[in-house]
Order: C-alpha cells, then structure tokens, then sequence
C-alpha cells in the first residue's frame, strides 16, 4: 500500500529549521519550482533562493526561505540542505 505522507527535513548549515510529516512540498530550484508528492521518483535538485513551502500532515502549511543549497528526494523522504534557512512567520 502507497503511502501518503513524506518525511521533511529542512536544515540549515547550523540546524535543523523543520522536521515533520507532510503532503507535498514546493520548492524552487535552478530547473524552475518543483513539486514533490508522496511516491516521487528520487531525485537530487539544486535550490535557488526563495520559498519552500510545506503542506503538513495536519492540512497546515509551513514556510521556509531557503538561501541556496539542494534538496533530495529518496523513498518518501525528501531532505532540504541549505546554506541558510529560516521559518517565515
């Protein structure tokens, strides 16, 4: 059975700034914003600065500003590694 969560983490280079479940995830990366649902194909994106942002579990949103790094993309698991990220209010 398919399941219909992710695994996020998004860490800075200093921390972890988010770590939770979610539906989706939208990111920009150098390719254009990406979308990633559960049971994506692994996949390795460079980031571009701007918005991440996370559809949780629990039908909330979060919203990161990322500044650069990557995101990848491996069995439901999708880690976000940037330079510098922070929770936008």
């Amino acid at each position: 059975m398919a399941t219909s969560t992710l695994e996020v983490r998004v860490v800075a280079a200093d921390r972890e700034v988010w770590a939770g479940q979610a539906t989706m995830l939208v990111a920009r990366t150098t390719e254009g914003e990406l979308g990633i649902l559960p049971g994506h194909e692994p996949l390795l994106g460079i980031l571009s600065t701007g918005e991440v942002r996370i559809h949780t579990a629990d039908k909330g949103i979060i919203l990161a500003q990322a500044d650069g790094g990557f995101l990848s993309v491996e069995h439901n698991t999708v880690m976000v590694v940037a330079s510098q990220a922070e929770l936008v209010a």
